[in-house]
């Protein structure tokens, strides 16, 4: 995958962007820990022609934080960038925790969006000061410690791949590790370890946190775009709540539930039947 990343500044702020791929272009805004580098899903994407733009969110990568201000400016942001590029209309695709930029986006700018997919992706408010995952994550994904956080997951993960895929997959399921044992794949441990290589939070993590506040009924009410909403019934980390939150608000939409092992679809036994699905909408739009 040949990949360009580039960097976009405009009055004071910095967006960081990667391209890759040639053909009708789709716009991603990656989960939570994540940046332009993100690799989940791409490679089917590609091999049907798309080309791919993914701006490091607020905060993540090189992007500026102070992008993520409001989900509103975010959008504003994001929207320059699309006019640098001389790109009139793209697909959005928003995964997990980058669930309201793409939600805001789609009810800002119905204009430059042909569709929105949502992939596992956060709908309304998340995780909130109650929730010990919460107040974990103002802990280990600070920005002051996040870097050491995944520098250590990254060493583990290559020394001891299989052990640190059982280790944190139940994290990411609501099986029990037999069942999540069933419907994982030997590929998936390959691919758990490079994704841990790959990430890092920044500002971005907490910011995300911040955000899913923003969202409301009326984002999701006033999305014109055909919209196609995926998500794992076995979703350990982000709630079934989600996505019938959106497939009841979000007019033209379809809830496609899917029996894999976790939040992570784009890897186990399904994946492919999720990707077809996936093209066979982008197609169809």
């Amino acid at each position: 995958m040949e990949r360009t990343v580039e960097k976009y500044s405009r009055e004071g702020i910095t967006i960081e962007y990667s391209l890759v791929g040639k053909g009708e272009p789709i716009l991603i805004f990656h989960g939570g820990h994540s940046n332009c580098n993100e690799e989940f899903g791409y490679k089917s994407l590609l091999d049907n022609g798309y080309s791919i733009i993914t701006p490091s969110r607020a905060g993540y990568g090189s992007t500026s934080k102070e992008v993520g201000e409001s989900l509103t400016k975010a959008c504003g942001h994001y929207v320059n960038l699309l006019k640098k590029l001389k790109i009139d209309q793209v697909h959005v695709i928003a995964i997990s925790a980058g669930g309201p930029t793409g939600i805001r986006f789609a009810s800002l700018y119905p204009e430059k969006v042909k569709s929105l997919v949502l992939e596992c992706a956060v709908s309304k408010e998340w995780l909130t000061n109650k929730d010990i995952e919460y107040k974990a994550a103002h802990i280990i994904f600070r920005p002051s410690i996040e870097g050491v956080t995944w520098k250590m997951l990254s060493k583990l993960s290559h020394l001891f791949p299989n052990t640190l895929f059982k280790m944190m997959a139940p994290q990411f399921s609501s099986l029990n590790k037999k069942e999540l044992q069933l419907k994982s794949d030997v590929s998936d441990v390959v691919e758990f370890t490079k994704m841990n290589a790959r990430q890092r939070s920044g500002h971005g993590f907490l910011i995300d946190l911040k955000q899913s506040k923003e969202i409301k009924d009326q984002d999701l009410k006033s999305i014109s775009s055909p919209t196609l909403i995926i998500h794992s019934e076995n979703d350990g980390f982000i709630s079934l709540e989600h996505p019938q939150n959106a497939h009841e608000k979000i007019a033209k939409s379809e809830l496609y539930v899917v029996d894999t092992w976790g939040h992570l679809i784009w890897i186990g036994k399904s994946a492919k039947k999720i990707n077809q699905k996936l093209i066979s909408f982008l197609k169809s739009v």
